[in-house]
């Protein structure tokens, strides 16, 4: 499993590849007309990812407060198991099933579907080395799963309240996106 970030003008790359919307592409071992056994397991609501995350903050499911204009808002998780795993367990049908189950684990992390902008496990990239050496097509399952980080922040009064018994006492709390609260470094010890 690897996470990568991206700023919000530099994800549809990421989308592109995802969502298969891409013509061509460099790998030549993505072959499109196998894509329809792909799985999407979450789906992204909105026509792009950048516009998913534009609606989530207007709806106040995510809150962009304190976020610097071109701070990272995406992370991208994906999860890749060597080849010969699944070709040993029962190739498609097992990946579908692998998967399923890291879809949950995903959730985990992303801290809910909800913040989940994305998730495909993609059926169409051969793996060649493979291939050439079982004498037929076998395919590197894999799975991409797009989401907004985000870490529960509490809002507090502050001294310019009227009420002052509510000074320092919670007024809310929201899902603040933020890249590095949500994957903070631990300071190395000795």
């Amino acid at each position: 499993m690897r996470n990568e970030r991206y700023r919000k003008n530099a994800i549809s790359v990421r989308e592109r590849h995802n969502e298969r919307r891409n013509e061509v592409y460099s790998n030549q071992d993505v072959l499109l007309e196998y894509s329809h056994n792909n799985v999407t397991f979450k789906a992204c609501e909105a026509a792009t990812y950048a516009q998913q995350f534009d609606r989530m903050v207007e709806e106040g499911v995510v809150s962009t407060r304190g976020l610097k204009p071109d701070a990272y808002v995406f992370d991208e998780l994906v999860f890749d198991v060597n080849t010969d795993y699944f070709e040993t367990h029962g190739g498609y049908e097992h990946a579908k099933k692998f998967y399923a189950e890291v879809y949950e684990l995903a959730k985990e992390i992303a801290g809910g579907e909800p913040y989940i902008i994305s998730a495909v496990m993609h059926a169409d990239e051969r793996n060649r080395a493979m291939s050439e050496a079982l004498g037929e097509d076998v395919y590197h399952y894999h799975l991409h799963v797009v989401y907004i980080p985000v870490v529960e922040k509490e809002i507090r009064w502050t001294k310019r309240c009227k009420d002052k018994s509510l000074v320092g006492k919670v007024k809310e709390t929201v899902m603040q996106v933020s890249m590095s609260k949500k994957w903070a470094s631990q300071p190395a010890v000795d």
